[in-house]
C-alpha cells in the first residue's frame, strides 16, 4: 500500500474518532445499506454523493472507501462526476457495481454495454479464496444488478471471480488495495456477501471494531446541548413509535423540563394508541406531554384525496401547523424535534446532496413548509431503526416500546387506499386491532417486521347469513426484514390466518373479504402508500 496522501483538513480529525469507512453514494437506492453493513462489522460509517466526498474524507479517521452501485453508464454524458483524488489518499477501496465500473475505467481499464445483461441472483465461481473472498471458495449465489460491464481490466488487477455472463464478477489490485465486485454484496440476496464486506473492512482495510451504537448516546446529548443552548426550548412530535420515543429519552437526557414533548391525535392512530401514549410518558416518564386531539382538522383536509404524495404533504403540513400552535406557549422554544431516521431521508430525497432517486417522501422529511420558524433538531438522523432500538435498550426503555413494530408517520394515511373517510379509518382501526392481537397471542410476531391491515378502495361480493353483502376487502401485510430497505413476505400458519381473516369479517361490520399480499421489497415497498 502507498502512503496516505496528505488532506489538507485531516489536522481536524479528534485523535479519539473512530476507524472509519466513506461510503460514496453514486446514485444507488442501497446506499445507505452498504453503510449499514459496515456499522454491523462495528466500523463506523458515513456516507458522502461525490461532490462532498474529500471533504467527508478530511474529518474522518479513513480507513476505505466504498464506491456505491447507481444506475448510470460510465461513458455516459450525466454520468456522476467522481473526484479521482479518492484514488489517490492511500487507502483501499472497495467499488461495487458502477463504482467498479467507473475504478476500472478511470485506471485505464474499459467498460461496455453487456452481451447478457444480469439481474437477480446468479452464481460466481470464486478463482481466488483470498482478500475479498478469504474463506469463500467454489460458488457461492450473488445479486447483480447490471446492464454494463468490465470488457478490459486496468493494469495491475487480476480476476477474483466470474460469472456465466460476466468475466469478470469481481477483480483486484491487492498491491494499491483497489477491489471491484460487479454484484451487490449489501442486500441480503447475495448469500454471503456481509463476509465479503467484513473480509474488505477487516483484512484488506485494517479497520478496528471501535464503534458500537451505544457510543452514538453521549455524543448526541452533547450535540443537543450545543445546539439548545442553556436556554433553549424543544418541541417535539412524539408519536408513541420507537424512533420519537428515542428521540424524546435523548432530548430529555440532553435539556430536561425543556423538552415538550406534543402528542397528536390526528385521528390515523391505531385503535387505543392515544392511551398507551399518556399513560407511557405523561405517567410513567412524567414528561410534559401535551396532547392535541386533532383527528376532525386531519381528516377535513384529506376529505377527497386520493394521492398518496398529497395525503403525505397535506399531514406533513399539518403537523408543523399544530407545532406552531403549540409551541407558541413556550417562549423560547424555537426548535423542532424529529426523530427522523436514515431510510427516511434516503427515500425523500437525495441523502446529503447526493443522486439517489425519490421513491416517496416522508411526513418528517418531505413535508415541511419552506417557511418553518422553527431549527430542525433530529438526534437519531444517521441511524438505522436496529441502531435506534439498541441505543433504546441502553437509555432503559421497556421493550414493549423499542420492540414495537415501525409505524408510518402519516399513519393508516397510507394504508387507506384511495380516500380517507372516518367509516374507512374505524374499518381499518378495528381490522389492524384482529391482526396485530393475533399475531401476537401466539408469538407469531417473533422475527417479523412488521403486520398490518391495509384496506383496499375495492369492493365485493359476499354472502353472509343467506344474504348478499357487498363490502370492503382487507389486505395483510406480514414481513421479514432487518432494516426496511429490502423485505422478504412472510407466511404465517394457515391456522392463524385463517383465524384472522374470521375474526376481521365476523366482528368489522363492512369487510366481506380478506386477502394476503406475497409482495417483496423490491420491487414493491412495504407499505402500500
Amino acid at each position: 500500500m502507498p502512503e496516505t496522501k496528505s488532506i489538507e483538513t485531516a489536522s481536524a480529525v479528534p485523535a479519539t474518532a473512530p476507524d472509519g469507512i466513506l461510503v460514496v453514494d453514486l446514485g444507488a437506492q442501497y446506499a445507505q445499506l452498504i453503510a449499514r453493513r459496515v456499522r454491523e462489522a462495528n466500523v463506523w460509517s458515513e456516507i458522502a454523493p461525490p461532490s462532498l466526498a474529500l471533504e467527508t474524507a478530511a474529518r474522518m479517521n479513513l480507513k476505505g472507501i466504498v464506491l456505491s452501485g447507481g444506475p448510470a453508464s460510465v461513458y455516459a454524458s450525466d454520468a456522476p462526476q467522481i473526484p479521482t483524488e479518492l484514488l489517490e489518499l492511500g487507502v483501499p477501496v472497495l467499488g461495487i457495481c458502477y463504482g467498479m465500473q467507473w475504478m476500472t475505467q478511470t485506471l485505464g481499464g474499459e467498460v461496455l454495454p453487456a452481451n447478457a445483461r444480469e439481474f437477480g441472483r446468479t452464481s460466481i465461481a470464486v478463482a481466488e479464496p483470498e482478500a475479498l473472498f478469504r474463506g469463500l471458495d467454489g460458488h457461492t449465489v450473488v445479486w447483480m444488478s447490471h446492464g454494463d460491464q468490465v470488457a478490459e481490466l486496468p493494469e495491475g488487477f487480476r480476476t477474483y471471480a466470474t460469472s456465466e455472463n460476466c468475466p469478470f464478477a469481481a477483480v483486484g489490485d491487492p498491491e494499491r488495495g483497489f477491489f471491484g465486485i460487479q454484484f451487490h454484496p449489501e442486500v441480503t440476496h447475495t448469500v454471503r456477501g456481509r463476509e465479503v464486506i467484513d473480509n474488505f473492512i477487516h483484512a484488506v482495510c485494517g479497520a478496528k471494531d471501535d464503534w458500537s451504537p451505544d457510543s452514538i448516546v453521549d455524543a448526541q446529548v452533547a450535540r443537543v446541548r450545543e445546539q439548545v443552548g442553556e436556554h433553549g426550548e424543544v418541541v417535539l412530535g412524539l408519536s408513541g413509535g420507537v424512533d420519537s420515543s428515542v428521540a424524546a429519552v435523548i432530548l430529555h437526557k440532553a435539556i430536561g423540563d425543556r423538552l415538550h414533548c406534543i402528542f397528536v391525535d390526528n385521528g390515523l392512530l391505531r385503535k387505543g394508541e392515544r392511551q398507551v401514549v399518556e399513560t407511557l410518558f405523561g405517567e410513567h416518564f412524567q414528561m410534559d406531554l401535551t396532547v392535541v386531539d386533532a383527528g376532525a382538522k386531519f381528516l377535513a383536509e384529506l376529505a377527497g384525496v386520493t394521492d398518496p404524495e398529497r395525503k403525505r404533504k397535506i399531514i406533513g403540513h399539518e403537523f408543523v401547523e399544530v407545532f406552531r400552535e403549540e409551541a407558541k406557549r413556550f417562549k423560547q422554544a424555537n426548535f423542532l424535534g424529529q426523530g427522523t431516521l436514515y431510510p427516511d431521508v434516503i427515500e425523500s430525497i437525495a441523502a446529503h446532496g447526493g443522486s439517489t432517486d425519490v421513491i416517496k417522501s416522508h411526513h418528517n422529511v418531505g413535508g415541511l413548509p419552506d417557511d418553518l420558524e422553527m431549527e430542525l433538531i433530529e438526534p437519531l438522523r444517521e441511524l438505522f431503526k436496529d441502531e435506534v432500538r439498541a441505543i433504546g435498550r441502553q437509555l432503559g426503555l421497556a421493550s414493549v416500546v423499542v420492540d414495537r413494530q415501525p409505524f408510518p408517520g402519516p399513519g393508516l394515511a397510507v394504508r387507506i387506499v384511495g380516500e380517507i373517510t372516518p367509516e374507512n379509518v374505524r374499518l381499518l382501526q378495528e381490522a389492524d386491532a384482529i391482526v396485530t392481537s393475533e399475531i401476537e397471542a401466539v408469538g407469531a410476531d417473533e422475527g417479523l417486521w412488521q403486520y398490518f391491515a391495509v384496506l383496499l378502495p375495492v369492493k365485493s361480493v359476499g354472502v353472509m347469513g343467506d344474504a348478499r353483502t357487498y363490502e370492503s376487502c382487507c389486505a395483510l401485510r406480514v414481513v421479514q426484514s432487518e432494516d426496511a430497505m429490502t423485505a422478504d413476505w412472510a407466511y404465517l400458519p394457515q391456522e392463524l390466518l385463517q383465524r384472522i381473516s374470521n375474526r376481521i369479517i365476523n366482528e368489522v361490520r363492512g369487510i366481506n373479504r380478506v386477502v394476503l399480499d406475497i409482495s417483496s421489497k423490491p420491487p414493491a415497498t412495504i407499505e402500500w402508500e
